[in-house]
């Protein structure tokens, strides 16, 4: 491998869950796009990566899906976890043409004109998630408000009956945030044994729902497998749960520490879209996101080999000095805001423009009711290499 220049910091460890949690990985991203922009990061339980650390690199990269694969997996898996089950199989972890085939099943559902027919049904439950937290008084804003809005949501749009959403609220909660690896897995297998059940049924007796459309769809003139439909709605759950939760209470967190800003809003909502992008950018919920690289491929000096794995860390790109100006101050009125925290090019997060829409309502239903939300507690951080923000936000919230 390519010699590393000899003036490293103490350590480079990205891989590193306690980074994260404890430590300062912005100190490290700050680095390597001034010294080392395109670095190879020696194996360690995970396998050997190189490191994309610009704005720039990362933007050319996700165009380039011919170059930069996303079949083989697009997180980082140690290496006795063996190779990605939904690698070629499932939306995230597909190329085009076959990519472009499996979002066309399933884009009407989430484009603006579909987002905006929900507001309404979004709406009801971001009210009823708030006066749920209003009633607790003190509670968790990560599990009791910024989680509770994407799952509802998304098990409506999954034809999922109102019987089991907290059914899948436990089981995302002990999936993504359980400390356990142990109860992680197991509640994933629960998560998959239930959507095993649910395809069964859609197969059989098809509604109006997401879960349907995959369960009776055809992609190159052959029905989706049920594995391959189960991987799909796993994909979908969380895809359009976890990083909207991230981002949402992270978003709060930042209002919390930066109340100026939460007054700037206050005072003018129309800049909640605005608000909503700087969150995004701010907290960029996704820490990195892989591709393999199917040929040979020279970024800044730097030679990469086909079947590298290549990863791309976007709170490194969304602090980028040379794209975006003092990126290190959360700034509610900061336009243009070209950030990465949902991706780019042919994996553009699917689920945006919802995603959007539950963040802007929610905050909107603390501004229009000048709910109060204060601190109760000290904040903890995910022990995550895959995601980033608060574990736990405790907080009290009053209506004025």
């Amino acid at each position: 491998m390519p010699p590393q220049p000899a003036e490293l910091p103490p350590l480079i460890n990205l891989v590193d869950p306690e980074l994260y949690a404890k430590g300062d990985p912005f100190v490290q991203w700050r680095w390597l796009r001034t010294q080392e922009p395109v670095y190879w990061h020696e194996p360690t339980e995970y396998p050997g990566f190189w490191v994309l650390s610009r704005y720039e690199d990362i933007r050319a990269a996700y165009r380039d899906a011919a170059t930069f694969s996303s079949a083989q997996g697009i997180l980082l898996r140690p290496e006795s976890h063996g190779t990605d089950p939904g690698g070629g199989r499932t939306l995230a972890l597909t190329d085009p043409p076959r990519h472009r085939r499996l979002r066309g099943l399933i884009d009407e559902w989430f484009s603006v004109r579909s987002a905006r027919a929900m507001e309404q049904d979004v709406q009801s439950v971001v009210r009823r998630v708030v006066d749920d937290a209003l009633e607790q008084g003190t509670c968790d804003f990560v599990t009791d408000v910024a989680a509770r809005v994407p799952l509802y949501v998304i098990c409506k749009m999954m034809g999922i009956p109102n019987a089991d959403w907290e059914k899948l609220f436990t089981l995302t909660s002990d999936a993504f945030g359980a400390g356990d690896p142990l109860t992680r897995r197991l509640a994933h297998l629960d998560i998959l044994g239930y959507f095993e059940a649910l395809q069964a049924d859609k197969a059989k007796n098809p509604g109006d729902d997401l879960v349907s459309v995959l369960a009776t769809a055809s992609v190159d003139g052959e029905r989706l497998s049920p594995d391959d439909v189960i991987l799909n709605c796993d994909n979908l759950l969380v895809g359009g749960t976890e990083n909207t939760r991230i981002a949402t209470a992270g978003g709060m967190l930042a209002f919390l520490r930066h109340p100026d800003q939460w007054r700037i809003v206050s005072d003018s909502p129309d800049l909640l879209p605005t608000a909503v992008e700087e969150v995004l950018r701010w907290t960029s919920t996704a820490t990195h996101i892989m591709r393999t690289a199917t040929r040979a491929v020279e970024i800044s000096g730097r030679r990469i080999a086909a079947g590298d794995r290549v990863t791309f860390w976007l709170p490194s790109a969304n602090r980028d000095e040379s794209v975006f100006h003092a990126p290190d101050r959360f700034d509610v009125r900061r336009h243009p805001n070209r950030h990465l925290a949902l991706g780019f090019g042919a994996h553009f997060c699917v689920g945006n423009v919802l995603a959007r829409v539950e963040m802007r309502l929610l905050y909107r239903e603390l501004l229009s009711r000048s709910i109060d939300v204060t601190l109760e507690g000290a904040p903890t951080l995910l022990s995550s290499i895959v995601v980033n923000g608060p574990e736990r936000l405790p907080v009290r919230m009053t209506a004025s």
